[in-house]
């Protein structure tokens, strides 16, 4: 008996010695996307204090969506900030958010758009990859196409810091840019061309600006819920 206890006594410092010595374990990777609870919604529920054409965009059912195309502004510029939302498509639906938006009148150069497309679209299959849903529109393509078909809903993250934009779309990190890269509104860095009517460089564009939603494009709907942000001081 005595014997079988300094068996089990030198066993078990044997575990405590190995556990001590090995190695510390990994701690595990945070979320893709952020809990939410406590963020600032971007738009009021009656949409008070957001800036578009009368009677294009309405809520309801706390479901954002409309009718032309036309896009929503916040009232107020924003830098360096977590945009959290969901969006859903419909079949053939191209649409976007836009962010550093430097002025609405004329938001098409003068803003970054993250691209919401209907991948499963043939039209829009087709085209370049940066036309692609989790694209930086025009300039950046995402890694991989993970846009649930239409009429399902997915939830994008964007993370602005600076010149620093990071997409997450249905738990995958798609996109990842420094915009000073682009210093060229013709060729992106890898060659390819930009579309001509985003006629200004990434790396000139101001850091800070106004947040949109581009409307009802290319005769399809879009719709939007749950639209949180977070400002990162």
């Amino acid at each position: 008996m005595k014997t079988l206890r300094i068996s089990l006594s030198v066993l078990v410092l044997g575990i405590f010695v190995l556990t001590a010595c090995s190695p510390p374990k990994e701690p595990a990777a945070p979320p893709a996307h952020p809990d939410v609870l406590g963020w600032a919604d971007l738009f009021a529920a009656d949409l008070a204090g957001a800036e578009f054409p009368a009677g294009v965009w309405t809520v309801a059912d706390g479901v954002l969506t409309a009718s032309e195309d036309q896009a929503i502004w916040t009232v107020r510029d924003y830098e360096n900030f977590t945009l959290d939302l969901e969006f859903r498509t419909a079949p053939g639906t191209n649409s976007g958010v836009i962010v550093y938006c430097s002025d609405i009148a004329n938001w098409i150069p003068n803003s970054v758009e993250i691209q919401i497309a209907d991948d499963f679209a043939e039209e829009w299959a087709k085209e370049p990859a940066t036309w692609h849903c989790g694209a930086i529109f025009g300039h950046l393509a995402p890694s991989k196409s993970v846009v649930k078909k239409p009429g399902e809903w997915n939830r994008y993250t964007i993370t602005c810091l600076g010149k620093r934009i990071t997409v997450v779309l249905n738990g995958e990190r798609v996109t990842e840019m420094d915009m000073s890269l682009w210093t060229s509104a013709k060729t992106n860095p890898d060659g390819s061309e930009i579309p001509a009517w985003l006629s200004r460089p990434f790396a000139e564009l101001a850091t800070k600006g106004r947040i949109g939603f581009q409307g009802k494009h290319a005769g399809a709907p879009i719709f939007f819920r749950n639209i949180k942000i977070k400002e990162i001081k």
